[in-house]
């Protein structure tokens, strides 16, 4: 390989740290309620993304959809369905600590359909490629984690 895609691969990379690698850790982060999981899952979706270079298309998405994909094996893998969000809630701002608990109490599916959707900004088809999903589904798991968080944070407003 030409030693200047490997420099502009890796400037390009740097960019994409900095753009997206601390709201993407938080997400994840959100997700998982684990920030080991959140840590290793968006560290190794970077490193898969250097390492294969040119052959992906659009890197920010790819690395989004690649560490969702990390964390939810992982916490499959451990066998762990809920987020153990207590012990490190001091990592997040005060305002987030209660949609951060309540998200904890959610299916993980709805979980991360919200936090891909509303945090992430994905629309219901991007989020469903991110979890290997169809797009009814996403739109089902957003509503009904849209209720329950309604119920869990105490705002009946629609």
């Amino acid at each position: 390989m030409d030693a200047r895609v490997d420099a502009r691969a890796d400037t390009d990379l740097t960019s994409l740290w900095e753009e997206h690698g601390p709201r993407l850790w938080r997400a994840v982060f959100a997700y998982a309620g684990d920030r080991e999981v959140a840590s290793d899952a968006v560290a190794e979706a970077f490193a898969q993304c250097l390492r294969r270079g040119t052959e992906v298309r659009s890197p920010a998405r790819w690395i989004w959809r690649v560490a969702f994909r990390l964390a939810a094996g992982e916490l499959q893998r451990r066998g762990r369905h809920e987020p153990s969000t207590d012990e490190e809630l001091f990592l997040m701002p005060d305002p987030a600590i209660d949609l951060v608990r309540a998200l904890s109490q959610l299916p993980r599916k709805q979980r991360a359909a919200l936090v891909l959707h509303y945090y992430a900004g994905y629309t219901t088809r991007e989020a469903a490629e991110v979890l290997g999903s169809s797009a009814a589904t996403v739109r089902v798991h957003l509503s009904h984690g849209r209720k329950r968080l309604r119920e869990l944070l105490g705002d009946d407003d629609e």
